[in-house]
């Protein structure tokens, strides 16, 4: 029997479908996943099985083939072991999903049958709002990334079982909650505030003029005189963050993985303060 299942992926920052085909066949028993699949992704066969077996679900031997479409893209990350598993298990018989096609699922499996939060959550969901989906299925860990795409109705599950029992119609689940982005405007603190500094007039005067103007700002003087400091109150002096500025700086934090914990969205312009022996090269990001 064969099964289709969504999922999304990311080249850079911008997102992309990943059709997730399932068919489970009579003959010898195997598992292959075909599709341009990185390391990661070939072993979520093993992740998937054993997720699968511990959620209370037979892995039954049989043929079994994956296709990652399009098949000529690279698929990285282990953000689709959730869709694979779905997908088995309708192929399978095992589980009777009504139709998907407006759905998009996202996560990694533990051997428990856990879904752990994956990198990139939410320029994929900004992406494949743009597309046109609007269901999603996202662990429970990346809820905080999801509650400020109000065209989105997401769903947060923290196992394999509870997504197939929400799926089946056995245990309604509530979308995420939407929040307030001029809320989170409010909570925003800095550990550094211009307000603070005592002293250092013609300093903050010369801040204050560099930002109001887009300038740039030269600090020179001895080690020890307030420059660094300074320097990382600036944010504190500039206007907050817009609604689509602080998308773009949380996509690439969540891209890379450095979301803070429990933070959907980043309130605080971010300040960076590389040494200034540094080449060209490695401020962008090259070289070793």
């Amino acid at each position: 029997m064969l099964s289709k299942i969504t999922g999304y992926g990311l080249d850079g920052l911008e997102g992309f479908p990943i059709h997730v085909e399932v068919d489970y066949a009579k003959g010898l028993p195997s598992f292959e996943l075909v599709g341009l699949p990185d390391t990661a992704v070939k072993e979520s066969k093993e992740r998937v099985r054993a997720a699968i077996v511990n959620s209370g679900k037979r892995f039954v031997s049989a043929r079994i083939v994956v296709n990652l479409a399009p098949a000529d893209v690279k698929k990285e990350g282990a953000s689709l072991d959730l869709a694979v598993a779905l997908g088995y298990l309708a192929a399978s018989e095992q589980a009777v999903f009504p139709p998907l096609d407006d759905f998009i699922f996202l996560g990694e499996l533990s051997l428990d049958g856990g879904v752990r939060k994956v990198q990139g959550i939410l320029p994929m969901l900004i992406s494949a709002v743009k597309a046109g989906y609007r269901k999603f299925v996202i662990p429970q860990g990346n809820r905080a990334e999801a509650c400020y795409i109000r065209e989105a109705e997401v769903y947060a599950v923290s196992s394999l079982s509870e997504a197939v029992e929400f799926l089946t119609g056995v245990s309604p689940l509530a979308a995420v909650e939407k929040r307030s982005f001029a809320d989170a405007v409010k909570e925003t603190v800095y550990q550094a505030d211009l307000k603070y500094v005592k002293g250092q007039a013609v300093a903050k005067r010369a801040l204050e003029v560099a930002v109001s103007g887009g300038h740039n700002l030269l600090l020179v003087g001895p080690p020890g005189t307030g420059k660094t400091m300074l320097a990382k109150c600036i944010p504190t002096i500039m206007p907050d963050m817009t609604f689509e500025e602080a998308l773009a700086c949380t996509e690439i934090h969540s891209v890379m993985g450095m979301l803070p914990a429990g933070e959907g969205i980043l309130t605080k312009r971010p300040f960076r303060s590389p040494h200034h022996t540094a080449t060209r090269i490695a401020l962008t990001g090259g070289g070793t």
